[in-house]
């Protein structure tokens, strides 16, 4: 008789989940528990939570939202991959538009989903990121197809939202952040001074670094930016 051999069990794919509803974080569980092949490692609901925990967890895979406190996901996405690379960053928002894709593909992310995505749809997009495989635009992609349609899409756009991503999506810092929020809810340089205690001066250094880097020329157009890409949400802050 021949020798039995027993099979080493594959090794899962250990998976962070990253939103600051706690609903939708449930519902990602719920939706992955059901593949043997996937582990969830934990949870976190901001953006600055997450670089601790990538430390801790060690994760293969980060769902990650688009819109968190502190910073938003994809400066998040943007760090983790200069600083783990091997991770691979899924991006789901429920704000879609061509720009942001482009602006999650320049920021290290390997798919980009909306939030109503199906259950079995998001396992795939998971398994296929272990095998070297992007999902951008509604298109699976290896990482040289991604490179390729990233470089023709650049090109074919006059926005320079493109193709300066690093001087004006520099990531914000978190009081910057905090300053967004606070254009977005119209409050004046001095009202939000007095909120976080701060000079109006230091107020204004701070805005001034934020049109910069979100490439826009006043206020008005940061908050919209802020709004139309789901890094603010006008409901977060209706209660402060």
């Amino acid at each position: 008789m021949g020798r039995i051999r027993s099979l080493k069990p594959m090794p899962r794919i250990r998976v962070l989940i990253v939103d600051d509803h706690p609903l939708f974080r449930d519902g990602l569980i719920q939706a992955l528990r059901h593949a043997e092949d996937i582990q969830i490692i934990g949870t976190g609901d901001n953006g600055i939570e997450v670089l601790t925990l990538v430390n801790e967890l060690m994760p293969d895979v980060i769902l990650l939202d688009v819109n968190l406190p502190g910073i938003n996901g994809l400066q998040v996405a943007r760090q983790l991959h200069t600083q783990h690379a091997r991770i691979r960053t899924i991006i789901l928002t429920a704000y879609h538009d061509n720009e942001q894709v482009i602006l999650a593909a320049r920021s290290g992310a390997i798919a980009y989903c909306a939030k109503d995505i199906l259950p079995d749809q998001l396992i795939t997009i998971i398994r296929d990121s272990m095998q070297g495989y992007c999902h951008l635009n509604n298109q699976r992609m290896t990482l040289a197809e991604r490179d390729q349609w990233l470089q023709e899409t650049i090109q074919r756009s006059a926005s320079a939202a493109y193709a300066d991503l690093d001087d004006h999506l520099a990531p914000l810092s978190p009081r910057e952040m905090e300053i967004l929020v606070m254009i977005t809810e119209g409050l004046l340089n001095k009202e939000i001074g007095l909120r976080l205690k701060i000079s109006e001066q230091t107020v204004k250094n701070h805005i001034t670094s934020i049109l910069r880097k979100l490439n826009v020329k006043d206020r008005t157009q940061a908050a919209v930016t802020a709004l139309r890409r789901g890094w603010v949400r006008i409901e977060d802050h209706t209660n402060q």
